[in-house]
């Protein structure tokens, strides 16, 4: 039998996606019950796009729902009271420079339910995740991205 694929994410994380579900579950349905019910009151559903809306808006959250479901069932808070400070592992705030001179770049590594490039959190499974975890503050870091690798100076674990 596989194993089931475990979803690392911090405690903020969790509760994020813990209100996401509950969301989804009380409003987000009955809205979208609404729309269909007053979709279908229009008459003919053939040609009703209103109602072939809300009905893909229905799927949409319906699939949703599972998928938050299964990355909370089978979450693993990460825990880094046995990481040393200075070590980068999923869970902290990394800075670094692209060598020889770009600028400093922060990034959070979390896990991939809870990245969110935009806001500075990277998804562990990324690859310059990958290239850092397990690394040290001053390192100098090769790191292989589909657009080539890039050396990076290690100046800040939070």
């Amino acid at each position: 039998m596989a194993e089931e694929k475990t979803y690392p994410m911090t405690i903020e994380g969790k509760q994020k996606l813990e209100e996401e579900l509950n969301t989804l579950r009380t409003t987000k349905r009955s809205e979208i019950i609404e729309r269909i019910k007053i979709a279908r009151s229009f008459g003919d559903l053939s040609e009703n796009s209103e109602y072939e809306s809300a009905k893909d808006e229905q799927s949409f959250v319906e699939g949703r729902i599972k998928t938050i479901e299964q990355m909370l069932n089978h979450a693993e808070i990460i825990d880094n009271g046995d990481i040393d400070a200075d070590e980068i592992a999923v869970g902290k705030t990394v800075t670094f420079q692209e060598l020889p001179d770009e600028e400093p770049e922060t990034y959070s590594i979390v896990g991939a339910a809870e990245a969110d490039p935009f806001a500075g959190k990277i998804s562990n499974e990324s690859p310059i995740a990958k290239g850092l975890v397990g690394h040290r503050l001053g390192e100098v870091v090769e790191i292989e991205t589909p657009g080539g690798s890039m050396k990076v100076k290690i100046t800040e674990v939070k």
